[in-house]
């Protein structure tokens, strides 16, 4: 996959993921209204590929969509005084802003650097979920799973609920968990490797999105899927 494949894979992708979250918004105050719509239309305009003209030095300039956008991200960043939902708003911003770099760079090395960045980044988020995890007795034991299942604070349904009765089941797949997600950088061996690790990575978020209700972490990281893939395919 070539560099300029992957970059707009990417931001077409994560265009998607900023709609369906932007969504979420349009039913609360006027001021997040305004901001959110405004965030819909320029990730409309990413996802046709509009550009600026070329500039009069020897580069171009990033897509002015995508620089909005980023631009767009401080704004709704102090609106809220952090990212509004937690791990997947700062995995969307740091892709955003990974390919707004990236698109901004006056040399393909530059370029390259950028996007690499975003692809390690993706890769370590599993690798130190999963070391956060197996440092943690509570997981080491299926505790915090029971718990999580037992206890969450989205609208679950009573059988997800029931799960937490299942000790041996929640162990074993706490373990599954984590053996995946510390195990998720050795998936850069190969591209067979890597396809199989990014499909696992897939169900796993499509998984959470069922049962807990957290969509905005299925479009997000499988939205900065093809940085891993262009990474794997320049290191190897």
């Amino acid at each position: 996959m070539t560099l300029d494949t992957a970059t707009r894979l990417t931001e077409v992708l994560l265009a998607l993921a900023f709609i369906q979250q932007s969504a979420e918004h349009l039913r609360r105050f006027r001021d997040e209204q305004v901001l959110f719509l405004a965030r819909m239309a320029l990730c409309v305009l990413v996802i046709l590929g509009a550009m600026t003209p070329q500039s009069l030095t020897s580069w171009s300039l990033a897509p002015w969509p995508l620089v909005g956008l980023a631009l767009l991200s401080l704004v709704i960043l102090h609106r809220f005084q952090g990212p509004f939902n937690g791990g997947s708003d700062r995995m969307g911003l740091l892709a955003l802003w990974c390919l707004t770099l990236s698109e901004c760079l006056p040399t393909e090395k530059g370029r390259e650097i950028a996007f690499g960045y975003l692809g390690a980044q993706v890769v370590l988020s599993y690798f130190i979920a999963g070391w956060v995890k197996i440092v943690n007795p509570d997981w080491r034991n299926g505790r915090a799973l029971r718990q999580v299942f037992a206890f969450s604070a989205y609208p679950v349904s009573e059988g997800v609920r029931g799960w937490a009765t299942q000790p041996a089941i929640l162990h074993a797949m706490s373990w599954a968990v984590i053996l995946f997600e510390i195990g998720f950088p050795l998936t850069l061996a190969s591209r067979p490797t890597l396809v199989v690790g990014l499909a696992v990575a897939g169900v796993f978020h499509l998984a959470n999105a069922c049962l807990f209700g957290l969509n905005r972490f299925f479009w997000t990281w499988p939205a900065v899927y093809p940085a891993i893939i262009w990474l794997q395919g320049r290191l190897f």
